[in-house]
């Protein structure tokens, strides 16, 4: 055979292949977008329930999230931080006084760019195709590598066993082990049967804003549309996907 055919036929191979492979993991053909979920946060909507932690118990009950009273043990999905705190100081000193000092819910932000993801060195964690950023527990070793990665603290480790700390009845979410990180999924087991995640569908101020960014219909692009937003360290380029609407 000649042997410029021999290489066509290789390089004609291999091109196959590569576009077989494509099909089976489910890539998107060139120009087509796919979806990037995300959430909007209402602070004001979400200050008008003094107190409330709607959002973390729901979260922390689908999820079988210890209740470490231990703070060097803690682990959280969700939590609130003063709003200042939460967001750059910078952006927020021409806002309203009254969102200063006031606590906002803070979880993963789920970033276009995860700093988390290119430091682990077990493959981990990673980011979807939708642009959750999630987490394999059984794959973790414990490195910690993108606890310290995270600029937004977003993750928990387990020094000790999580499992006699988690509220009864359990949930049907896998619960974890000692020496593994966790963090916010953005409820991939609800939006893989159709559902919002937990602390949005949760919130009694309907605060919370879910869906798909790049469709201008959907529920959080109105909400972003309509009011000004602010996103944490946004200067770190990470490019969150998480928004506080004010």
């Amino acid at each position: 055979m000649n042997p410029d055919r021999r290489v066509f036929l290789r390089l004609a191979g291999s091109a196959a292949a590569a576009t077989a492979a494509g099909v089976a993991l489910g890539c998107a053909a060139e120009g087509t977008p796919r979806r990037r979920l995300g959430i909007a946060i209402d602070v004001r909507g979400c200050l008008a329930a003094d107190g409330c932690r709607a959002c973390i118990d729901a979260c922390h009950r689908a999820h079988n999230v210890p209740a470490v009273a231990d703070v060097r043990h803690e682990v959280k999905w969700i939590w609130k931080e003063p709003f200042e705190r939460a967001l750059a100081a910078e952006e927020t000193d021409t806002l309203p006084a009254a969102l200063h000092g006031s606590p906002v819910p803070v979880f993963c932000n789920h970033c276009d760019n995860p700093p988390c993801v290119r430091v682990c060195p077990a493959r981990a964690t990673w980011k979807r195709d939708d642009g959750v950023v999630t987490i394999d527990a059984h794959r973790c070793i414990g490195c910690r590598y993108c606890v310290a990665a995270c600029p937004y603290g977003s993750r928990s480790f387990n020094w000790i066993d999580p499992r006699p700390f988690v509220h009864l009845p359990l949930s049907a979410y896998p619960a974890r082990t000692r020496g593994v990180v966790e963090k916010c999924n953005l409820c991939e087991e609800r939006l893989a049967a159709g559902q919002r995640p937990a602390c949005v569908e949760a919130c009694p101020e309907r605060a919370m804003a879910f869906g798909d960014l790049r469709d201008a219909a959907s529920d959080i692009r109105r909400l972003l549309a309509e009011r000004f937003s602010l996103r944490r360290k946004p200067e770190l380029g990470t490019r969150p996907q998480v928004y506080y609407v004010v």
